[in-house]
């Protein structure tokens, strides 16, 4: 059973949305509903299904839809129509108990702009979640002091957020949002706001924290490269229409319309597709003969960017292997260059 899935959701903002929404059903577009509406489309029948412990990538440029997405989840926003499920039960029936219960436990987020209490200290801010479920101080001292060196805080635990870098304070809000232990992060832009180097560490981090705690975490985000490297699967917003959902790969090889390409045009191919992605089987017959020279044996996960170098100056067939060092497939310099050529 997937861990998050809406089902049918439509979003429409204005003064009377329901009577709107047929003519989005009917296939109106955005820009056709606010021309003769005055109603503003901010999800149309959009459908996602997340399992548990995955990282899914919402993305898009701005207006797309990605970020009214993502508070559907936690009921920040309220759908014109569909169903929102978590764990398979539909949260648009939780009276304000639940909800607040779903919020406090199994729901964190992180913010673009940190979101942090400027007269409380980083220890104060990390543990405040602790202090709204009622733990006691120093349950609360101790959980924190955890999330702080997880997060690479050490040593900074009673500074004020004003005395703190950009990329000091969203790791605050990271373990701010981890502190409680949910089971589901929502992160909205929450590297957005930070230099290329500080957004690259921070990336780094959230990738190390998750191949430990193998959180259910959907990320929003309006970066092509930060959503390849992030993301489990990425779904690619336009409009307010979920254009593709796929994973990293598959995106890049297979984009779904010309929107999705020109996202896509300029990624270095090298750096998202894995050698299980372009291997052929070993009983193609493309292969038969071209493997009895020199061979490169390299993993399945291995990005072709790792290998690429070696298959140039030697000229050489790659094995590919799995884990247990059985072989998976061959690639030749022909998969090579086809995998590399932009559609």
């Amino acid at each position: 059973m997937p861990k998050i899935e809406l089902k049918n959701v439509y979003k429409i903002f204005g003064e009377d949305p329901h009577s709107v929404l047929p003519l989005v059903q009917k296939g109106a577009t955005k820009k056709e509903i606010l021309a003769e509406t005055d109603h503003t489309v901010g999800l149309d029948n959009v459908s996602i299904s997340i399992e548990e412990g995955e990282t899914f990538v919402c993305m898009g440029l701005s207006g797309s839809g990605k970020s009214t997405l993502i508070r559907h989840i936690n009921r920040l926003i309220e759908p014109t129509e569909g169903v929102v499920l978590v764990d398979g039960v539909n949260v648009l029936e939780f009276n304000e108990k639940e909800l607040l219960e779903l919020r406090r436990h199994e729901m964190s987020m992180v913010f673009q702009r940190f979101g942090l209490f400027p007269h409380k200290t980083v220890l104060e801010n990390i543990s405040y979640g602790l202090e709204v479920q009622g733990k006691s101080i120093e349950e609360r001292n101790q959980t924190a002091e955890e999330q702080i060196q997880a997060v690479g805080l050490n040593g900074f635990e009673h500074q004020y957020p004003s005395q703190l870098s950009g990329g000091m304070q969203q790791r605050v809000g990271l373990a701010r949002a981890l502190v409680t232990n949910p089971g589901i992060l929502l992160m909205d832009e929450a590297f957005s706001a930070l230099d290329p180097l500080i957004r690259n560490d921070m990336q780094n981090q959230l990738m190390e924290l998750q191949s430990k705690l193998h959180k259910t975490i959907v990320f929003i985000t309006h970066d092509l490269d930060e959503s390849l490297k992030l993301g489990d699967h990425i779904g690619i917003l336009n409009g307010g229409k979920l254009i593709q959902v796929g994973k990293p790969e598959e995106i890049i090889m297979n984009p779904a319309d010309d929107y999705v390409t020109a996202f896509v045009k300029d990624v270095n191919r090298a750096k998202v597709l894995r050698a299980k992605t372009i291997m052929l089987s070993p009983d193609n017959s493309i292969i038969n003969g071209k493997v009895s020279g020199e061979t490169i044996k390299v993993l399945e996960n291995s990005f072709i960017e790792e290998f690429l170098p070696q298959v140039i100056e030697k000229r050489a067939v790659v094995e590919v292997i799995d884990k247990d060092g059985n072989t998976s497939g061959y690639i030749t310099e022909k998969e090579l260059a086809k995998s590399l050529t932009k559609n």
